[in-house]
């Protein structure tokens, strides 16, 4: 056990097997599809713990010995330049700890950018551009899976919010992206989508250039039983005593979703002393603590909302999980203006991330959030 790692209730990032909650399947499958010369569309709602099963599945001895692996998140780029920029910039990255053998050749095919990759005292490399220093993001984007298909080691490449690519402007991308993927043999990917239509449009749709080109993987919610196992090893690991039912309570609480049954048990880790009990008792506390310290940018957020979207946000978040917006019942229900200022609003909220949708089901995107509406 790493003694350094205080709170062992990872709320950011990878730190290990110890800490990475089951998904022994999930790991097993996604790892064996990848070697195996498959690439996958990884589907799942955000905060079921994607890209941590796709770090945990790159910490397999199988891969992290005999591969190159690359996470790129795009679902905050807007552009094809700022597709390439986060591409470039997330493979240096991970190529600088390997040594300059590495890196040196994949800046060696980067003319059109080399420029603005800039060197420290030690030689060592930093990607200096902006978004607007890349003039030709399709020629960088070509030189990209050049070095991908002659690097010096097979590669996996996992680019995390895929549907972003959806929302450029540029009709072509994804025909381009496919044709890059298709004829790049030296490396597999792994496509990570939150938003379910969008990743099953791309992948299913016979109109689509992704059609049939990747395995479809859905991640399941954690079990319960197993997330429980879980908590209840980690407080005794650490000389705390947690009652069984605190999993279960946060599991109905906030529907298996990881992040947010995580973030609690951090909490109530910090409150509980070594020797001490955590029971049922101890949640709402611990849940009212975090809704506050966060109080100032959820009012910063609504203040920044026009009226409507803020009224709807705030109807759908009453509701828990909201159907027929426009209908006369809930817009009486929840004194909107309008059948047509709904309409208007929900895209916007879509955009914006504030509210996810599924199947005529409404919700918003953070549980957090929606409890600070509502109380």
């Amino acid at each position: 056990m790493d003694t350094s790692i205080i709170n062992p209730f990872i709320t950011t990032g990878y730190a290990g097997a110890a800490y990475f909650c089951d998904r022994e399947q999930e790991t097993a499958d996604l790892t064996r599809l990848v070697v195996n010369g498959n690439n996958v569309a990884l589907i799942s709602p955000r905060r079921y713990g994607k890209t941590n099963l796709i770090r945990h599945c790159f910490a397999q001895q199988e891969i992290a010995d005999n591969y190159y692996t690359f996470i790129i998140d795009i679902y905050s780029t807007k552009s094809v330049q700022d597709l390439v920029h986060r591409l470039g910039l997330s493979i240096l990255e991970a190529l600088k700890p390997k040594g300059r053998k590495a890196w040196e050749k994949f800046i060696s095919v980067l003319a059109s950018v080399r420029p603005g990759i800039t060197y420290d005292a030690g030689g060592n490399p930093s990607w200096t551009l902006s978004i607007g220093d890349i003039a030709t993001p399709t020629t960088t984007l070509e030189e990209i899976f050049s070095y991908l298909e002659h690097a010096d080691k097979p590669c996996i490449v996992a680019i995390d919010e895929f549907q972003q690519i959806t929302h450029y402007n540029d009709d072509l991308i994804e025909a381009t992206m496919r044709t890059y993927v298709q004829y790049c043999t030296n490396t597999h990917f792994i496509f990570s989508g939150s938003q379910r239509h969008l990743m099953g449009q791309m992948f299913t749709s016979p109109a689509r250039p992704f059609y049939q080109s990747v395995t479809l993987y859905n991640l399941p919610l954690l079990p319960e039983d197993k997330y429980t196992d879980f908590c209840l090893r980690l407080f005794e690991q650490r000389g705390r005593i947690l009652s069984q039912d605190v999993p279960h309570a946060l599991y109905e609480r906030f529907e298996g979703i990881t992040y947010y049954m995580q973030r609690v048990m951090n909490e109530l880790f910090t409150r509980t002393p070594v020797g001490g009990s955590c029971t049922v008792a101890d949640i709402e506390s611990a849940i009212r603590y975090i809704i506050l310290i966060s109080s100032n940018t959820y009012e910063d957020l609504m203040y920044q909302l026009p009226e409507k979207q803020s009224l709807v946000l705030r109807a759908i978040a009453q509701e828990g999980k909201a159907r027929n917006l426009t209908s006369g019942k809930f817009i009486k229900r929840h004194g909107l203006l309008s059948a047509s200022s709904v309409k208007s609003a929900v895209p916007a909220l879509l955009d914006k991330g504030l509210v996810t949708s599924e199947l005529g089901i409404y919700q918003v995107y953070d549980k957090f959030l929606e409890l600070w509406l509502t109380t």
